[in-house]
């Protein structure tokens, strides 16, 4: 185990290093090409800042207004068909938005339930098996001004929807 400890501080200055060594080796200008990229970043910065600005509002409102229960009141009887806990559909829904907002009800969720209780257990899992859809689409399509999204928004969705059913057997099967 300290080993893994020893290599884990240590995997990180050697890759910086050794990205340094390849650059002087290559002939390139290391500092000039770190400035220049910081000044992409701060540029890439500005441009997206107002796409996480909307989304930041958008969630505060969705939580605050209590329409995420209105939302999860509606799939009520379908999850109660499948034995999936409504409870969790506000965590499903704001997933799909904003990682910290679903965090934050995952923190909820813990404090009401406990981590260690299913509840606690499938929304930890649902959280690794969903992806922030909107906001990686927002901001990584603007950011390379992507218009035409064809199929993907469709695909995600999709894909997280079995990301949730995927959770819910697994979580049913092994706790």
């Amino acid at each position: 185990m300290e080993k893994l400890i020893i290599i884990s501080n240590l995997i990180i200055p050697i890759i910086v290093f050794s990205t340094v060594l390849f650059g002087a080796s290559k002939g390139i200008s290391i500092y000039e090409t770190f400035i220049d990229g910081a000044k992409k970043g701060i540029s890439t910065v500005f441009d997206i800042a107002p796409t996480l600005i909307a989304l930041m509002t958008s969630v505060y409102v969705l939580r605050v207004s209590g329409l995420l229960d209105i939302i999860a009141n509606c799939f009520k009887p379908i999850t109660e068909f499948t034995g999936f806990p409504s409870e969790l559909i506000p965590l499903c829904l704001m997933r799909l938005v904003s990682s910290s907002a679903a965090t934050g009800l995952l923190t909820d969720i813990f404090g009401t339930y406990g981590p260690d209780s299913f509840m606690g257990r499938l929304a930890s899992v649902m959280m690794s098996c969903t992806e922030t859809v909107f906001y990686t689409m927002s901001l990584y399509f603007l950011h390379v001004n992507i218009r035409k999204t064809r199929y993907t928004l469709a695909g995600a969705l999709i894909s997280n929807l079995f990301g949730i059913i995927a959770a819910f057997y697994a979580t049913k099967l092994l706790f």
